[in-house]
């Protein structure tokens, strides 16, 4: 996934738009690492299309919002075999 990051930044944010994905997850789908992900998203986007930077971070604060019920159901997955 090289090549034009601005090209490469509105990609990352039209997948996670479209999937309602998150950051680990937009990452592993186009082979780059989460840190890269994320600055693409919260550094790059902005400067180049401001409208998809704020959809985009709409969806990513509430994943983060989330993250600490996806960590405990996680958990109970490991430890207990339930769902």
């Amino acid at each position: 996934m090289k090549g034009n990051i601005e090209e490469r930044a509105c990609e990352l944010a039209q997948y996670i738009i479209e999937n309602r994905s998150t950051v680990r997850a937009a990452a592993k789908r186009f082979g780059i690492s989460k840190s890269t992900v994320h600055k693409d998203l919260s550094e790059r986007l902005p400067l180049y299309n401001r409208n998809l930077f704020l959809q985009v971070k709409a969806i990513l604060d509430e994943n983060k919002a989330q993250r600490h019920i996806r960590g405990g159901i996680a958990t109970r997955r490991k430890y207990r075999g339930g769902t």
